[in-house]
């Protein structure tokens, strides 16, 4: 889905009033959040189960699967009549404005990035404003249908704010707008479940990391399992267009950004093999006949990269161009610049600025398809701003540039870890 994003045209780099407390949800503006979320999701069938969920009453927490933009329509009519609050990326500020997207119900925060006063914002929401919270901890929309990297902390967010906790995970809404095509949608059936996982009085007794193996399990999701299993047709002619963003490495021969698409099929140029995406989500060898299962070739390319930042030859330098998004006032434009990518962490020189993201700062990051219809993108953040970082070179994949940067924060933190032992 492209959203036209305004442009910041006196380059105001201000940063965000992150401090700002959030409002409550505007009365007002409720019955039509409920209705175009409805309308939204009625061409999907969508039909929501209820667990263990009569009684609870705000404020509670809802920690949510997050596929794709689907989820934003789903997670109101899932705790109707009640309004909530939801943690929000800075895209939604610039698209919507600060005053409507505050009214909505959102708090902004950076993706990525750890900030106290965000954490002080969604207290104020449950405490003060008595209310619910979403929060989407995978902080992007699924590359390949399966659960993103989780942050290790989620245990440790659940025992501070001490309130109920329900689970909202989704099925469907990846397979209906794929994130390397979310310019067109797919019909297909749509489903939710909602469920109490914790009461306030649990979660005395309860260890953070009892949490986080709780959490893991229940937003776990591949959804071309659920696809087949469940023989869900997508019958759609161009339905493997854009798939090699995210299958960017040859499963035959082993080539790097040589894989292309175009309608159902796969193909790589370097070796001709070509995979046919069948009407149920598996890609079948058109020389063996073999099926492959979509998140196993994507999980082969993760572990290539954790080789390379093992045997320590990761390393990418790019010549990018840069949008800097500051505040809800809009996109900056910071001009051309160089992009370089090692064990360090990533380092941004734009203009008279040169800006270092440590690598054990950074879990992962944010990374965007055709992100406003302008390509390939990822994006970096401080707590002061956001920076769209383009480019066309082909050996430019932010699924590359994701799996390195976390499994180099896994490598840091892994060694760290020794340290501490020692």
């Amino acid at each position: 889905m492209i959203i036209n994003m305004k442009i910041n045209k006196k380059g105001d780099m201000t940063p965000f009033d992150m401090k700002k407390r959030p409002c409550r949800q505007s009365l007002l503006l409720m019955p039509i959040i409920w209705g175009a979320s409805f309308l939204m999701t009625r061409r999907f069938g969508l039909k929501i189960q209820r667990t263990n969920m009569d009684k609870l009453k705000p404020p509670f927490l809802v920690i949510s699967t997050h596929q794709g933009f689907t989820d934003y329509y789903i997670a109101p009519l899932s705790v109707f009549p009640h309004r909530a609050s939801y943690i929000s990326d800075m895209e939604g500020f610039a698209a919507f404005g600060d005053n409507l997207y505050r009214k909505i119900g959102c708090i902004g925060k950076r993706r990525f990035v750890t900030d106290i006063a965000v954490l002080n914002n969604i207290k104020y929401a449950l405490n003060k404003n008595k209310d619910i919270v979403f929060i989407f901890p995978e902080a992007r929309h699924s590359n390949v249908g399966t659960t993103s990297l989780l942050p290790d902390n989620l245990g440790k967010l659940v025992k501070y704010l001490n309130v109920p906790v329900a689970v909202l995970s989704v099925h469907g809404s990846y397979l209906a707008s794929p994130f390397w095509d979310e310019e067109h949608t797919r019909k297909t059936p749509v489903t939710a479940e909602i469920k109490l996982l914790y009461t306030a009085e649990e979660l005395k007794s309860i260890t953070e990391k009892e949490i986080n193996l709780r959490l893991q399990k229940e937003l776990d999701y591949d959804e071309y399992k659920w696809q087949y299993d469940n023989k869900i047709k997508i019958g759609c002619k161009n339905r493997a267009e854009g798939l090699s963003l995210a299958l960017y490495r040859c499963l035959s021969c082993g080539s790097e950004f040589t894989v292309r698409d175009k309608g159902c099929t796969l193909y790589c140029t370097e070796c001709g093999e070509k995979w046919e995406m069948s009407e149920y989500g598996r890609l079948i060898n058109q020389r063996s006949g073999e099926e492959v299962h979509i998140p196993d070739w994507y999980d082969k390319q993760r572990e290539y990269v954790q080789n390379e930042v093992r045997e320590e030859s990761y390393r990418r330098e790019f010549l990018v161009t840069v949008e800097a998004l500051p505040n809800e006032k809009g996109f900056v434009p910071m001009g051309e610049g160089k992009l370089e990518h090692n064990k360090k962490g990533f380092t941004l020189e734009i203009k008279d600025k040169k800006l270092f993201f440590p690598t054990k700062a950074l879990p992962s990051v944010q990374t965007e398809y055709n992100y406003k219809g302008k390509g390939k993108c990822i994006v970096l953040s401080t707590k002061d701003c956001c920076y769209y970082v383009y480019c066309r070179d082909n050996s430019f994949n932010p699924t590359k540039l994701q799996f390195a940067a976390e499994s180099l924060y896994l490598s840091e933190k892994e060694a760290l870890l020794k340290d501490k032992v020692k």
